[in-house]
Formats: C-alpha cells, structure tokens, sequence
C-alpha cells in the first residue's frame, strides 16, 4: 500500500485512498464472518433479466441485502418468496463502488415446520383458485393398462412393493423412470419424468404407458417437500395419461395428492388401484361363459321345438314336388319347340330380306323425296295464309285494348318486379353475411393453423434468406442465417435482420455521371 507524504511535519498518519479503503472494508468482513447462516423474514423479491435474484432478510429491527446469482438460483432448494421465514447461508461481501455490503447466499432453507405448512396452505391456496383442484378436470383411471409408468427412486421398498403387488394381481409391462425423492434435485427431476412420459409416441418402440404412479415412502414434511413444490404440481396436472399419486403414507398430504387423478394411501394401494386381479376376472369370465352357454342352449330348445310345432303343419315333401315333377317330364318337348320357333323366324327373315337389295333402296328413297317435296310445295301457300289470319286476329286483339288498362298491368307487373327485386336484394346481403362471416372464420383458422401463432408460443423460424432451414446439413451450407421471432427477425449474431426494403436499400448505387460543363 502506498502511503502519501504528510504535508504537516510532524503528522504519520496514514492516508489510504478510496479503493483502498474498500478493498480492507471487503476483506475485513470476508474473513470476519467467513460462511454464515442468517434467519429472518424474507423482504422485497427482484429477479433480474440476467437470471440473478435480489432480496431483502430482515427482522423487527434491520434488514440485510442478500444476492444470489444465476447458477446459483438453479441449485436453491427453496426459492425464496416475500413473508417467508428462512434461514439463508452463504458469506457477507462488500460493494465498494456503493459503499454497500450484502451477503451471497447459495442455500435456502424454510425456518421451522411452521413455517412451511404457512407456505404450503399457500400455495395450496393459489393452485385451488386457478381450478387445478376441480373434480371435472380429472380423468379416469383406464380399467386395464397395457403400460405403467412409475416415477420414483431404484433404492428402497417402494418400487418392489409396486412391482410385487402388480406382479400378484395382473402382470403388466412397467417403465420405471428413476427420480430423486427427497432433496434438491427431487421436484426437477420428478416435474422432468411426468413430462418426458408424457412426450413419448403412443404405440412407439418405446410405447408411452397408459397409467403414471409418483410413488415415495413415508418421511417429514421436510423430506416430501419436493412433492409440494409448484413446479410438480403443474406438471401433474397438465399430464394427459392418469396419474396416480402415491406419497408417503395415508396421513401424509402434499401438493400432488390434489392436483392428481387419484391418490393411493400407500404404493402398494397404488399398485391396487391400477390393475383389477387376474384370477376374480378370470373366474368372472368363467362364470359369463357358463351363463353364456345356459342361455344359447335354452335359445336353441326353444328354437328346436318351434321349428317342429311349425313342421308339424307343412305337407309331405312328395306332395309338394308332385307338380315340379309333372312340370319336368313334359321338357323333352322343349326342344323340339324351339326348333320349329326357329325355323319359321329363319323363314320370315329370308322373305323380308329379298326385297332389301342397294337398287330397290335408292329407288324407294327418291320416290319418297319427291312426294316429301311435293308436299313442301302445297303446304307453303297454306302456312302463308294462317300466319295472315292468326296476324289479323292479333291486331284486333291489340286494338280492343284501352290504354287505361295497359298502363294499370304495366304498374302491377312493375310493382311485381319491385317487390321481388327487394326480396332479391334482400336475399344477396343475408347470402353475402354468411359468405363473409364464413371467410372470417375461415382467415382465423388460417390464422391459428399458420406458423406465425406458433411463434407467440415461444417458437422460432430459422431462414436462409427466403428458404426455411429445417435440418442441420443446410444450415452448415448456409451463408448466413436469421431467427424469426414474434417480434421479428435477428440475424445469429443477434443484430435485427433487414427487410427486403433494407437489403435493396443497402446495394452500392452505380457511381453518377460527373457534368462536362
């Protein structure tokens, strides 16, 4: 450290300048308190667009600034919420540039079982008023599922137990999804499980299942925290395979236990609820057979002794074949007949064909258009004097019309089509709401099924230019890439992508035509 001359003779006191002095402020209470455990009520709440979070832990009489930075808020067991009573750990540090100390906590912990059943009614309380607790939103366990689902630790009793009851009632193809059950890591990698189960392709190489057990054994309300976390209890009630909750033991509650399909006391009634026992189906299945064919065989008596009550009335089969018989033994004359038929037709077609030769036609259609013609020539001058009559009578018609009456029909006829072509206005603007009420459902279905509605959900568009790339080999091609967003395009380096306007705009100009004068 340097030090500064004293101008007054006489005078060693040391002069430090401003960072100096913060630096020992810094390091003073680093080494002073080293790592620490603070409790107190959790204050003003901030998180930053950078990811890091800014709080306030403060008793009746002072309150302690505290950060926690981004990776530091992935690994907190308990995030912090304004009114909480915590205990925080961590180590105190000084800003020098504000003259400010905090203190960097990277541990979060509920202070007292008070406290968390405080935080659990809470939320509880916020989960009830959005309806996830509703008894309408929740489905129905499948009678028989081919696949099960079960999410819970590969150490303990609880997935033997599972696997042993079902193994007792009715074998059934079970996919385990190992999870942390307690801990940080539980509500993360429970809320992962519930979610990739759902994500998977039904009738895949890996089918999804069509049931989901969350099973855990017995513990505290500290060590089953993890199932009330808001995160696992969104993901549970969004799931769109039934989920069967099964934590802890018939006295314990958590979040899960409300937002699920159904709740088992225990794993093992989970395992109960989930599959009915094979050997009761099967005996079930005996006794419907049996009762089955008890009810075919008295069908088939009654059946049998109506069709004897009914033959009992018929005539003997010779009697009824006595006429086909007869019928039968007079078909030897049959050909004989049809010879004979067909000997006279022969004939007839022979004598009606001699007289059919090319010379005889041409002669006979020449005699027929003269007398065709002949009779043209009479009735012309007879048409001629009927039109003339009929031309006459018309003209008196016409005259012994008034123009009174002409002009009274031709305002009737004029109000007619008045009439109707107000219906017929009438009807176009009804037919063209419909049309155009039918366009604009139509433009929203456009509108949802486009790939912009997508993008407002949190989707992006990558191009090349005007061309979509889909796949990574075209993107390794491409020049340069832009992302589309909601909001716009950004090129990958994060600069807003230019228009078409833009781009044009953005081409050199030839060089202009310097003056000759």
């Amino acid at each position: 450290m340097d030090l500064i001359d004293d101008p007054v003779p006489g005078q060693n006191t040391p002069e430090y300048t401003v960072s100096e002095i913060s630096g020992a402020v810094k390091r003073t209470l680093e080494d002073e308190f080293g790592r620490i455990r603070v409790k107190g009520e959790v204050g003003r709440v901030v998180r930053a667009r950078s990811g890091h979070m800014y709080f306030d832990v403060k008793d009746d009489r002072s309150s302690l600034a505290c950060t926690t930075w981004k990776g530091q808020v992935a690994r907190l067991a308990v995030v912090p919420e304004e009114g909480m009573e915590v205990v925080v750990t961590g180590r105190m540090t000084a800003y020098g540039a504000q003259s400010k100390y905090n203190m960097n906590v990277d541990e979060v912990t509920v202070a007292g079982q008070g406290a968390l059943m405080a935080l659990l009614e809470k939320r509880k309380k916020a989960l009830e008023a959005e309806g996830l607790f509703a008894a309408e939103r929740k489905k129905p366990l499948p009678f028989l599922p081919e696949v099960i689902g079960v999410v819970t630790s590969l150490q303990g009793a609880v997935i033997r137990d599972i696997l042993h009851r079902l193994r007792d009632r009715f074998p059934r193809k079970v996919l385990i999804w190992p999870v942390a059950v307690q801990g940080t890591n539980c509500a993360p990698e429970v809320e992962r499980a519930i979610k990739g189960f759902n994500a998977m392709t039904p009738g895949g190489a890996l089918p999804r299942p069509d049931l989901l057990i969350v099973a855990r054994g017995g513990g505290s309300i500290e060590d089953l925290w993890g199932f009330n976390e808001e995160i696992v209890a969104r993901a549970a009630a969004a799931s769109e395979i039934p989920l069967i909750s099964a934590v802890g033991h018939e006295t314990d509650t958590t979040l899960i236990d409300f937002v699920s399909d159904r709740r088992a006391p225990t794993p093992t009634a989970a395992a109960e609820m989930a599959v009915p026992v094979r050997l009761d189906l099967m005996a079930w299945l005996r006794e419907a057979n049996a009762r089955l064919g008890r009810g075919l065989a008295a069908v088939l008596d009654r059946r049998g002794q109506r069709l004897q009550d009914l033959s009992r009335a018929l005539p003997s089969a010779d009697r009824l074949l006595e006429a086909p018989r007869q019928r039968l033994d007079r078909a030897d004359r049959l050909e004989a007949a049809l010879q004979s038929v067909v000997h006279r037709r022969r004939g007839a077609l022979a004598e009606a064909g001699a007289g059919l030769r090319p010379q005889v036609l041409t002669a006979g259609l020449r005699q027929r258009r003269a007398d065709l013609t002949r009779v043209g020539d009479r009735l012309q001058p007879v048409l001629a004097a009927r039109v003339a009559r009929q031309s006459e009578l018309l003209s008196a018609k016409l005259r012994s019309f008034r123009p009174q009456m002409l002009a009274r029909d031709v305002a009737e006829r004029r109000k007619a089509l008045e009439d109707r072509t107000a219906r017929l206005a009438e009807n176009g603007a009804t037919r063209l709401r419909r049309l155009s009420d039918r366009l604009e459902a139509l433009d929203r279905l456009r509108q949802t099924l486009g790939y912009e509605a997508t993008l407002q959900r949190g989707y992006a568009v990558v191009w090349d230019g005007d061309t979509v790339i889909t796949g990574k080999a075209a993107a390794e091609k491409a020049d340069s890439l832009q992302i589309q967003f909601a909001d716009g395009r950004v090129e990958v380096g994060g600069k807003p992508a230019a228009t078409s306007a833009q781009r044009k705009a953005s081409k050199p100009k030839p060089p202009e035509q310097g003056s000759l004068f």
